[in-house]
């Protein structure tokens, strides 16, 4: 099972012409499911929806419940934002979680639960974007245990293990991510482990998926840095969703048009033979 997670840049940027290059890069990808997160939508278009239909893929949406700031940014007080799942099986359950944040910070940010009716296992799968600023640790360390909450309520039934993406904003030896996965530090729920799949990548594969190399972020990045995860639970019955390989994807210009600030992130998962 190919999972995909890509921060999508909102309506930042040249928008339009990233949307054929976004579109041009998740093709060639084939993914089985992707997480995306700075969705738009706007006069009844929504990105997430164009592409699942030119994909011919389900889709799941769930817009931020205070876009406001973000409208502010680029003066539109018409566009919402959000995350999306977008799966090659159907969507059975949706579920939505406003992550908590101080008021000087909460720009309406959210985890999207999707779970997918796979053949032969349910997919409890699930994509976020956390709190953006530098020193915003400790917040995402809270939206993190929340984040925990939500996974453990929603994963069980079925023994693939729970598949979490998104852009936590968060540099990999961080609190936040440590606590996320639980193998380094106390987990943010007893017991429950999410395992970073770069942990299986080829160590000497570029790794930044913000980074300078991007015009996008060349004059915010002076090296760049990983802060995009598919994180997925401990393998379920004959190893059902352990981590085969992983890579970035969409880290360079389509036909001359980079298709987002951030890099993509893609994990092979096991998956039952014939599938």
């Amino acid at each position: 099972m190919r999972v995909v997670t890509w921060n999508l840049w909102w309506r930042f940027g040249p928008w339009q012409e990233r949307q054929k290059a976004i579109l041009a890069v998740l093709r060639e990808l084939r993914p089985d499911v992707v997480g995306l997160q700075e969705v738009w939508a706007a006069d009844a278009e929504n990105l997430a929806a164009w592409l699942a239909d030119e994909l011919g893929l389900h889709c799941a949406w769930a817009p931020s419940p205070a876009p406001e700031r973000w409208r502010r940014r680029i003066g539109d007080p018409g566009v919402d934002i959000g995350n999306a799942v977008l799966s090659r099986w159907p969507v059975t359950e949706q579920r939505v979680l406003r992550l908590p944040a101080p008021d000087d910070l909460d720009d309406g940010r959210l985890a999207l639960h999707a779970r997918l009716a796979a053949p032969g296992h349910d997919v409890p799968f699930f994509t976020t974007h956390l709190t953006s600023a530098l020193h915003a640790s400790a917040v995402r360390c809270d939206q993190v245990r929340a984040l925990g909450e939500f996974v453990h309520e929603h994963r069980g039934g079925t023994p693939f293990p729970p598949v979490v993406t998104g852009d936590f904003n968060a540099w990999p030896d961080s609190d936040e991510i440590r606590l996320h996965g639980g193998y380094k530090t106390a987990p943010a729920v007893p017991g429950q482990v999410l395992v970073d799949a770069w942990e299986y990548a080829d160590p000497t594969a570029p790794a930044a998926t913000w980074d300078p190399a991007n015009p996008y972020t060349a004059s915010l990045l002076k090296r760049g840095v990983r802060i995009d995860y598919i994180h997925v639970g401990p393998p379920g019955p004959d190893g059902l969703g352990d981590v085969r390989a992983v890579r970035r994807a969409g880290d360079g210009p389509v036909e001359g048009v980079w298709p987002s600030d951030h890099a993509a992130v893609v994990a092979d998962l096991a998956f039952p033979t014939g599938i």
